[in-house]
Parts: C-alpha cells; structure tokens; sequence
C-alpha cells in the first residue's frame, strides 16, 4: 500500500504559475509509474501528465502541453507538477495517483491506477 497527499493546490491568476506536490509513503515511491489527473465540475476526470517510475519518460495532455512538467525525485518519495501560463480552463480539483503496471501515459485516463491521493483545488481567475 502506498499514501498520497497532494499539496500546493490556490487560488491563482490568469498567467500566473503554481507547483503541485504529491507526497508519498508506505512503500518503494520508485517501484510506481505516477500520474496526475484533474476533474472540473461537471466534467470527467481527465489525465494531465504522466511518468514512468525512473522518470525517463514523460507524456502529457495536448491541452498542457508547453505549459505544464511533471516530474519525480524518488530519493524524496514526491512527485511535482510544475504548471504555467495557467488559463482559466485549467481550473479543477487534481489528483496524483500511482501504478505498479501501467502508466497513465499507456491508458490515457484513470485505468489501470491502483492508488489515488484525496486531491487538491486549483482555481484560475480572471
């Protein structure tokens, strides 16, 4: 079993940056391919971006993509989302989640995930 708390989730400004954090614990944090996934009200979960366990290999949504990095230091057990030139579209709760045989990037969505953090909310204003 693994743990997954999410943090750094505000309230930001059209443009602006924020980092997510993704902190885990109760096993080996590179024995997991991670994920991110966000759900806006009313919509489906979707995935954001993707890494595989060594972090060698990254994939990410077309609507994030140029804009937002993933990344991993599993010597810290924590997965970031480094998000920029934020839009108001962007606003929704996100989500980090773990896999011990698929990556996010192989599904495309949130199948095949075994273990999901409680989320954390963006919210983008104007």
């Amino acid at each position: 079993q693994v743990q997954l708390v999410e943090s750094g989730g505000r309230l930001v400004q059209a443009g602006g940056s924020l980092r997510l954090s993704c902190a885990a614990s109760g096993r080996t944090f590179s024995d997991f391919a991670m994920g991110w996934f966000r759900q806006a009200p009313g919509k489906e979960r979707e995935l954001v971006a993707g890494i595989s366990r060594s972090g060698g290999f990254t994939c990410y949504a077309d609507s994030v993509k140029g804009r937002f990095t993933i990344s991993r230091d599993n010597a810290q057990g924590t997965l970031y989302l480094q998000m920029n030139s934020l839009k108001l579209e962007d606003t929704a709760v996100y989500y980090c989640a773990a896999s011990l045989q698929i990556t996010a990037c192989a599904t495309r969505d949130r199948r095949g995930m075994d273990y999901w953090g409680k989320g954390t909310l963006v919210t983008v204003s104007s």
